[in-house]
């Protein structure tokens, strides 16, 4: 995601979004630690995309004169990261390979 993009969405779109990077970096890291994440540069991509999408809602609360993280506890109630993306699919796999590896170890 560029910081440009950023623009072209609305408050609550950007906080659904920041929401779910958090979201995808906190599996990529569950992911690294017991071995799955064959791709460990996604985890730097994650955090700088997350850091994006901060920077351009701290920009928006401050140009509206709003308190840190106002639009974050505003919209995030709204937020449900299962369905926007298919998250539920993808932890779903992350469990399932989870349960073989420690089937494996027995």
């Amino acid at each position: 995601m560029r910081f440009a993009d950023s623009n072209n969405l609305t408050d609550e779109q950007l906080v659904h979004q920041g929401l779910q990077l958090e979201r995808e970096m906190m599996g990529a890291k569950f992911r690294l630690h017991t071995q799955q994440l064959e791709d460990t540069s996604s985890l730097k991509k994650l955090r700088r995309d997350v850091a994006r999408v901060q920077t351009a809602l701290r920009a928006r609360e401050n140009a509206q004169s709003l308190r840190k993280n106002a639009l974050r506890d505003q919209h995030a109630s709204s937020f449900d990261g299962a369905s926007s993306t298919g998250a539920g699919e993808e932890s779903s796999n992350l469990l399932s390979g989870i349960v073989d590896k420690l089937q494996g170890s027995e």
